[in-house]
């Protein structure tokens, strides 16, 4: 059992909601983490079609025999449970009943949440769970290269159950990537979509652009947006927004595309080994992906929003990483080179120029090693990076 740090959100929010909501990607480690630190709670998968049936058939009835209450895997399956759990926690309250602690877990970002939105909304707590973390493999993580991180990618069954990168990402993306496809946009074209899946992959940390896609893939741009729609809300990309402000500089106003596991963007591209990574053109790429997917792990795994942009103006100065933090800004570049070289911190300075005193903090990270007075001055190694973010 590989510890998760967000348990420890679980417990704090416990005290305060009786239903916890956890959503993540398929094989994050939603589950386990859910029956390994509530192992007194009923659970039920709704992934399984007699008990999905069986709780269509009566909802109430269904819930009704969970007196202490239950975790429900893959919610979203049959997201209008969400109503009925409504009712009776309500009904707990205003009777003064013995608490329920219901626990929800989901892999469809969008009918999850939609369905949340429409009957839970202040009743329940939401939390993401992503795969591991550097911080969260330790030891793991310390006795392999950068390399292999990207390669391995984050998945729980890559590390506590040594099962080949390689054969579980070919798994999952037949598995889960297409059979979601399959059931949410009643997908046809199905060559179209996989090798619209792989341009995604060769496109980790450029801008999306749904019209370029439309005309390498062959289908229309409404189509690549659905798709995109799709691996979003199946936790298998994501889109990193642009800075933007009216500071009398042309930004640029479209997002980046961005994995939420390397692990799985790298098979995509075809790279089977550290060797051939190394050599790899967009290495530089998917080890920014790598520092990116870190930092938001850190944010989630506390119960905190994604508060990430990128910065980018009419010049093609670019800034990897601005966070926002209410008044103040944070700027981070990520440089993929073990050799640290001053000029690292040239579109940093430029930035402090425009935004002033907005930026509060500022930092490298790159992939070699570096000393304690270089960390207070903003050099970051990745991994000490990862455990002190």
């Amino acid at each position: 059992m590989i510890n998760r740090i967000l348990k420890d959100k679980v417990f704090e929010l416990k005290k305060y909601y009786r239903v916890i909501t956890i959503t993540g990607p398929r094989q994050s480690g939603k589950t386990t983490l859910c029956r390994h630190f509530f192992p007194d709670l009923p659970y039920v998968n709704f992934e399984d079609i007699p008990t999905r049936m069986e709780a269509m058939s009566d909802p109430k009835q269904f819930i009704q025999r969970f007196p202490q209450g239950v975790i429900i895997d893959e919610a979203h399956n049959y997201p209008d449970i969400f109503s009925t759990i409504q009712v009776e926690v309500d009904e707990d309250i205003f009777q003064k009943k013995n608490e329920r602690f219901f626990i929800l877990t989901g892999s469809s970002n969008f009918s999850l949440l939609e369905k949340i939105t429409q009957s839970m909304v202040g009743r329940t707590a939401i939390l993401t769970l992503l795969p591991l973390s550097v911080k969260e493999l330790g030891e793991l993580a310390n006795d392999v290269s950068t390399d292999t991180l990207i390669l391995r990618g984050g998945y729980p069954a890559v590390w506590a159950k040594s099962i080949p990168h390689e054969i579980l990402y070919s798994d999952y993306y037949s598995s889960y990537v297409e059979r979601d496809a399959r059931q949410v946009v009643n997908l046809k074209e199905i060559m179209e979509f996989h090798r619209f899946v792989r341009l995604c992959a060769g496109r980790v940390g450029s801008e999306f652009n749904a019209s370029a896609l439309s005309n390498e893939v062959g289908v229309t741009t409404k189509t690549i947006k659905n798709w995109l729609n799709v691996l979003g809300a199946s936790y298998i990309i994501y889109l990193l927004p642009p800075y933007y402000e009216n500071i009398g500089r042309r930004l640029t106003k479209t997002p980046k595309i961005y994995f939420y596991d390397t692990g799985l963007a790298a098979f995509l591209l075809g790279i089977s080994n550290e060797n051939h990574l190394q050599t790899h053109p967009l290495r530089g790429a998917l080890y920014e992906n790598l520092v990116i997917n870190e930092m938001l792990k850190e944010r989630y795994n506390k119960g905190k929003d994604n508060n990430f942009f990128f910065y980018r103006d009419k010049s093609q100065r670019e800034i990897d990483i601005i966070q926002w933090n209410g008044i103040h800004l944070s700027a981070f570049e990520i440089k993929s080179g073990i050799s640290f070289r001053t000029d690292f911190f040239k579109n940093i300075d430029y930035l402090k120029t425009v935004l002033k005193d907005k930026i509060n903090r500022s930092a490298v990270i790159y992939d070699g090693n570096t000393e304690q007075d270089q960390r207070e001055r903003g050099i970051y190694n990745f991994r000490n990076f990862c455990l002190n973010c």
